[in-house]
């Protein structure tokens, strides 16, 4: 037992230890425990914060709804005195009194309905745009982490599927809610007055199924959080499998993905018929009250009637006032399973929403100011996983002007390391300086826009070739945006196009080669006119030719800035003013081409390996060539 003491101690300071060094540690495991809140201490901030600015319309529409349910009243409480005087007694002139006070009651509820509808209908609809803005803006502020750990389609999901139920919140979802409660309470104050007997026994066999009803909600809940979870997790596969339809084509798994597709819309399927046996019990609770209550009010009514404490009229006003009282209490069962399916999307939108952007640790507080880009990386550890490191001490600098080059096998962290200079990830330990600021502290707007990035896997969106070059910047003029596209080479396949820049060029650039889409991520990078530029293979996939005239413009482009280059053919990175060899988290050797070259170390090994092995001519630098026999 002591033994096992001395391993937990030594295990939590080891981790306090961590802590000391990178306070962002506690920062992120506070925050962690912070979003454990329970569902709806979530949910009811998030209620408020829809219902606050909407406070004044809410308030007009509930007295609107007030007016529009008294009106719908004056039929019903008309037919004791059209039935007790006009009928019987044969007080005809209260005919016209009656007839003009419910057709005008009728006309008013009409107008009253129409403007409610009209007036909420649409705030709940501009509630689910302002929601969705807010979830995707909210999003695209997240760390990479959370994209790491989450699907692209589930998040699709959240911001297009969840918001949806809150129309019935602000919208006629609660109008109908809160009408119906309205209707109740005034056909019981009006029932009360008719006969406090019957109602009594009526409401207490009401309360009865409120009961259930209100247990059944509970049950109902998860099962729509559920729903959510399990269509945003199918919505995702689906937007995987569509996203990659030339993969799943070319291995011929279209069968295997209509297999998964099933298995999760079976899923979905099982989730949707336990709501609706939910549903259907409580339907079948409600219809069994009403017959109770009906037989019940028949049974005693008639016994008033004949006794002569109600009249003929009073028994029928009775039960249409009953009716106006039980009616809406049914209709609750489908409204309250509207607002229950809203409050579960609204809930999982908490989620989200409690997660904290990245600069939202109060330790990101400095704007950095226009750079000159040295970088320097001290002592860094980095760790995806806790407990599982995979970089180990990384120190070098990268002077303002420099290219440094990261050479090694695939997996030994050079995407890593460019991760950190990205600020994509915080080191774990040790700091990563631009300029002496600990990158861990700056705001990372005001770095980012100082950064190019030209990644292994090129991104383009489904505009124009124009569109995607000066995504990097918006607002550069036509000279500038050409200059970055005759640099990159895109000039020379964009206007063979009939459509010139203005081509469109499909889903992540599918109707362009590999080569043409490298291009125009290069002229992206270029037009951004960064201080420090990431290279990440950035000519991979180019052929030799298209390579060199390529690196023409990238040398051009390199002059006075930070570069750091992660190159597929070691042949590029010759002129580098350092070069980093990574093998498994640690940088091996350090120096230039011809320093490396002349020590027949590891670096001479895939220097040599990649020229000498013509049998292996898709050996990824670095990678251990296959022996030929």
């Amino acid at each position: 037992m002591g033994s096992m003491g001395s391993m937990g101690g030594g295990r939590h300071l080891h981790n306090a230890e961590r802590t000391a060094r990178n306070p962002s540690r506690a920062i992120s495991a506070e925050m962690t425990r912070k979003k454990k809140l329970p569902p709806m201490k979530r949910v009811l901030p998030e209620v408020m914060k829809l219902v606050k600015p909407r406070l004044p319309l809410l308030i007009f529409s509930f007295f609107v709804l007030i007016i529009n349910r008294v009106c719908g009243l004056v039929l019903p409480a008309s037919t004791r005195f059209l039935i007790d005087n006009v009928m019987r007694q044969h007080e005809m002139s209260l005919l016209p009194k009656i007839v003009a006070a419910v057709a005008s009651a009728t006309i008013l509820q009409g107008i009253t309905t129409y403007a409610l509808t009209q007036t909420l209908s649409k705030e709940g609809q501009k509630l689910i745009a302002e929601m969705r803005v807010r979830v995707q803006a909210h999003i695209g502020r997240l760390p990479v982490k959370y994209y790491d750990e989450n699907r692209s389609g589930t998040l699709v999901a959240r911001i297009m599927t969840d918001v949806e139920g809150v129309r019935n919140i602000i919208g006629t979802g609660l109008v109908d809610f809160v009408g119906a409660l309205l209707t109740a309470g005034l056909s019981f104050i009006y029932l009360m007055r008719l006969s406090t007997g019957m109602t009594l026994l009526s409401f207490a066999i009401l309360g009865m199924f409120g009961l259930v009803i209100f247990r059944a909600f509970k049950v109902i809940r998860p099962i729509f959080r559920e729903r959510g979870a399990i269509n945003a997790e199918v919505t995702g596969r689906l937007t995987e499998s569509l996203g990659g339809v030339r993969v799943v084509k070319g291995y011929h798994a279209e069968a295997a993905e209509a297999k998964v597709f099933a298995a999760g819309a079976e899923r979905l399927l099982k989730n949707v018929i336990s709501s609706l046996t939910a549903q259907s019990v409580m339907a079948l609770t409600s219809q069994v009250m009403m017959g109770v209550v009906g037989a019940l009010i028949m049974y005693l009514g008639a016994r008033q009637v004949a006794s002569g404490h109600l009249t003929t009229g009073g028994y029928v006003t009775y039960t249409m006032f009953l009716t106006f009282m039980v009616a809406p209490l049914m209709s609750m069962v489908n409204i309250g399973t509207q607002i229950t399916e809203a409050l579960a999307g609204l809930d999982r939108t908490a989620e989200i929403m409690n997660e904290h952007d990245e600069d939202a640790a109060p330790r990101r507080s400095t704007e950095l100011g226009p750079i000159t880009g040295d970088v320097i990386f001290q002592d860094v550890h980095f760790e995806y996983e806790p407990g599982k490191e995979v970089l180990h001490g990384i120190t070098f600098e990268a002077e303002p002007g420099s290219v440094t080059a990261l050479v090694g096998s695939s997996g030994s962290g050079k995407s890593t390391i460019i991760s950190l200079v990205c600020a994509f990830h915080d080191a774990t330990t040790g700091q990563v300086l631009v300029d002496g600021v600990d990158l861990s502290t700056v705001r990372l707007d005001s770095f980012r826009s100082q950064l190019g990035v030209v990644l292994q896997e090129t991104f383009l969106f489904d505009g124009t070739i124009r569109d995607n070059v000066k995504f990097s910047r918006p607002d550069a003029t036509e000279e500038q945006f050409l200059e970055a596209c005759r640099i990159a080479r895109v000039d020379e396949f964009a206007e063979n196009f009939a459509e010139g820049y203005e081509t469109i060029v499909g889903e992540r650039g599918v109707k362009l080669s590999g080569g043409q889409r490298q291009r125009l991520s290069i002229a992206r990078a270029i037009l951004a006119d960064p201080r420090i530029l990431i290279l990440d293979e950035a000519t991979s996939s180019l052929d030799s030719e298209s390579e060199a005239m390529i690196q023409q413009g990238l040398n051009h482009l390199m002059q006075g800035r930070t570069t750091f280059v992660i190159a597929h053919r070691l042949s590029t990175i010759r002129n580098a003013n350092q070069i980093l060899v990574i093998e498994a988290g640690r940088i091996v050797e350090r120096g230039t081409h011809a320093e490396l070259y002349v020590l027949h170390g590891r670096y001479r090994e895939l220097y040599d390996r990649q020229h000498g092995l013509e049998q292996n001519l898709f050996l990824a630098p670095g990678e251990e060539p296959v022996p030929v026999e």
